[in-house]
């Protein structure tokens, strides 16, 4: 017996996307974020060196804000990453209470040979969709994330 707890039809639907919508991003994370595991990066550690390597030298609070995490959990990332020389916190000239988080060599190094494949994995999983697809479904995702009615 099937069983249904939607109440009307717009329940129905939107309940609908929202599950096909979650399988689709987690079914392309996972094809995109598999190849990390072999350089030994988490997808948040990832995220960090990301940020750092195509905006340059950011604050943990700008990190943060970038790969949509906690500043609590960025602080730990960031530890650990600079256990592993990949970044380095300096210490803000103008305000010595901040820091900026930069790449180290080692840091520059790693990301530039994990970020092309990283990038090759998204445009393969992308291809099922074609040019115009694409562009709709990047159009749809921002008024989704906006919340607002127009695109």
């Amino acid at each position: 017996m099937k069983r249904t707890f939607c109440s009307n039809r717009a329940e129905v639907d939107a309940l609908n996307t929202y599950v096909k919508l979650t399988r689709a991003t987690e079914k392309i994370t996972a094809e995109t974020h598999r190849h990390l595991a072999s350089a030994d990066l988490t997808y948040s550690q990832f995220g960090v060196l990301e940020a750092i390597y195509h905006l340059g030298p950011l604050s943990q609070r700008e990190i943060a804000k970038k790969v949509l995490k906690s500043h609590g959990n960025i602080t730990l990332v960031i530890n650990n990453l600079e256990k592993r020389n990949l970044v380095v916190r300096k210490c803000n000239p103008t305000d010595r209470r901040f820091f900026s988080v930069d790449l180290t060599a080692e840091g520059d190094a790693l990301i530039k040979k994990v970020f092309p494949r990283h990038a090759a994995g998204i445009v393969r999983s992308f291809g099922r969709l074609t040019p115009a697809e694409q562009h709709e479904l990047a159009r749809l995702c921002r008024k989704l994330g906006r919340g607002t009615e127009s695109g």
